[in-house]
């Protein structure tokens, strides 16, 4: 029996090559053949017949078998893909995911790239190239380029080569092979597009097209995902009413900037500030005309800050002021201005009359006032409860090495 075993495993193999069946697919149908024979031995001993027609059976479906073996390995890819892209709500992780996962799953590919789309506007995403190169834009969108028509149209386009195609008419002459560009989508919306070239000319297979599908759509999932947590944390960190930042936001700013202070020796301020007059505001014409003079106010501020700093919601009227990298007199002169900025203030009153707010602060000095972030906080509020108890519109110094309070009266005849 086994001979016979041999003698069929040996016409199978002839038969594949006669077919010019690729030489692991050919290894695949003949180590099936093999394990049925030995299954169908066990069960019939005279199976000669039942095992030769199962043979012819194997080799005249193996496309079937090849196509089973090929949905197995997308569903597994599948799963892989799932697997990667929620494992973070970062959105640069699903970037770093994504065009990682492009490159493996579409062999003998160029590069890959990804753009953010939003309110009919392109940002660029992630990218990666055969070489490893990663996140660097090899050339911006153009109008009536790849991207912005397939983020415009919200279908797929797919160029088998680029030299002859008016869409890169004029381009570089070295941007040479085929691309295919296809949009993310979540229901009907474009979240973004994903481009992936070859070197190569020529068409993409089926089974490239459906891993490239179900790439995009857990893409778009994942982009859109990490695009709502990354709102809501934003929201978890913002003033409702003005926007700024608020006190948790704060807290956590606060603490890396003692950090970061202690580490490379450095010295900065926080300014704690509180409106003059603003509960007469309140009291005379209701918090909706309050609140609207806080975000004007509270936003003209922060138009007025250098990038570098960090300016929050403290509560109430009160704001806090993040000066990195700052000693007491860049700091006085800060508060300077910012007086002045009150000063300049135009804003008219339901009963026509004109807005007249000033604004009190105390200032306090990492590490002359204090060394830790809430001790900064407290020595500033102090400060602040001292130019509002004594002297109002002006900044003062928190106590600390400099002596006893001094007061810089701004704004103040």
């Amino acid at each position: 029996m086994k001979e016979q075993n041999f003698k069929i495993l040996s016409e199978a193999r002839q038969i594949l090559d006669k077919l010019k069946v690729p030489s692991n697919e050919k290894e695949t149908l003949t180590k099936l053949i093999g394990i049925l024979a030995t299954s169908l031995e066990r069960y019939n001993q005279d199976s000669t017949a039942d095992l030769e027609s199962l043979a012819h059976s194997v080799i005249d479906n193996r496309a079937l078998l090849s196509l089973l073996r090929q949905q197995s390995e997308e569903l597994d890819a599948l799963r892989k893909l799932s697997i990667n892209l929620t494992s973070s709500l970062d959105l640069p992780d699903v970037f770093d995911a994504l065009v990682s996962e492009a490159m493996q799953l579409i062999p003998k590919s160029n590069d890959v790239q990804i753009f953010l789309y939003k309110d009919g506007k392109l940002s660029f995403g992630a990218a990666l190239d055969f070489k490893g190169n990663k996140n660097s834009a090899w050339a911006k969108p153009r109008s009536n380029g790849l991207t912005a028509t397939v983020a415009r149209k919200g279908e797929t386009i797919i160029i088998e080569d680029m030299q002859n195609h008016p869409i890169f008419a004029n381009m570089p002459s070295d941007w040479k092979g085929s691309i295919i560009g296809i949009p993310l989508k979540v229901g009907n919306t474009v979240v973004g597009v994903m481009n992936m070239a070859r070197s190569n000319t020529g068409g993409f297979s089926d089974s490239e097209l459906r891993l490239l599908s179900l790439l995009s759509d857990q893409a778009a999932v994942a982009i859109s995902n990490a695009n709502l947590h990354q709102m809501i944390s934003r929201q978890a960190y913002s003033d409702t009413l003005t926007g700024l930042p608020n006190r948790r936001a704060l807290d956590e700013r606060l603490e890396e900037e003692v950090q970061s202070a202690r580490r490379n020796n450095y010295s900065f301020a926080v300014v704690m500030m509180d409106l003059d007059g603003f509960k007469d505001v309140n009291d005379s014409y209701g918090h909706t005309v309050g609140d609207e003079v806080l975000r004007m106010i509270f936003n003209q501020m922060a138009r007025g800050v250098r990038n570098t700093d960090f300016l929050a919601r403290y509560g109430g009227d009160e704001l806090t002021l993040i000066l990195t990298q700052s000693d007491i007199s860049s700091a006085k002169i800060v508060t300077e201005k910012i007086v002045e900025g009150m000063n300049k203030l135009k804003f008219t009153l339901p009963d026509k009359k004109k807005l007249n707010l000033g604004i009190s602060g105390g200032i306090a000095i990492y590490p002359v006032h204090a060394r830790s972030g809430a001790d900064l906080l407290r020595a500033a509020d102090t400060a602040l409860y001292q130019a509002k108890k004594h002297n109002r519109g002006s900044f003062q110094m928190a106590r600390g090495v400099t002596g006893p309070i001094s007061t810089h009266n701004i704004g103040v005849e």
